[in-house]
């Protein structure tokens, strides 16, 4: 049965090849078609960008008129001071050394930015001789030196009290040898 092709085997494996050579070019012409199509979908959106762009955008006031407006002024208000209230940094602690311990010592045990290393009275020395209060100010409020000394506001936490700032400043003050 090894004997030369007939002619109708010749015509058909023409045939078949023919087939076969049209479905891959249709294939390729498909995949080639829902490539197109996927490259002009808009891509979904990432929740984090969208999120930011809706907060940059969203309007910074509102407009509040009449009895509807002061009732809703005065829910704004009641909201902020419980927000407050409850963002208390470290417990609401009043011991300076642990404030320190939290946050502080991470540029005052080690002098970055300028800051009076704890103990050294040659750093601590001037500052003192200010007063208490302007130590107080400039931890509240932050402060940039002449010399390019730099305190973040509130030492970097937000949560801070006032209180807790002026024991912490105590503490520190407390620890300079003379």
């Amino acid at each position: 049965m090894s004997g030369p092709i007939s002619s109708s085997d010749q015509r058909f494996l023409r045939q078949f090849s023919t087939v076969i050579v049209i479905l891959v070019l249709v294939a390729f012409g498909l995949i080639a078609i829902a490539a197109y199509i996927y490259d002009r979908m808009p891509q979904p959106a990432d929740p984090a960008l969208t999120s930011s762009i809706e907060a940059r955008i969203a309007p910074v006031g509102a407009s509040y008129a009449g009895a509807a407006g002061a009732a809703a002024i005065q829910a704004a208000q009641a909201a902020a001071t419980k927000a407050a209230a409850s963002e208390v940094a470290y417990g609401g602690t009043l011991n300076g050394q642990d404030i320190y311990n939290h946050l502080c010592h991470t540029c005052h045990a080690t002098g970055v930015a300028g800051a009076p290393v704890v103990g050294n009275a040659k750093m601590w020395d001037p500052r003192i001789a200010q007063g208490l209060a302007v130590l107080v100010q400039h931890a509240m409020n932050g402060y940039h030196g002449p010399d390019g000394n730099f305190m973040p506001p509130k030492g970097g936490n937000p949560a801070l009290s006032q209180a807790q700032i002026e024991a912490t400043i105590k503490w520190m003050v407390s620890q300079v040898k003379k």
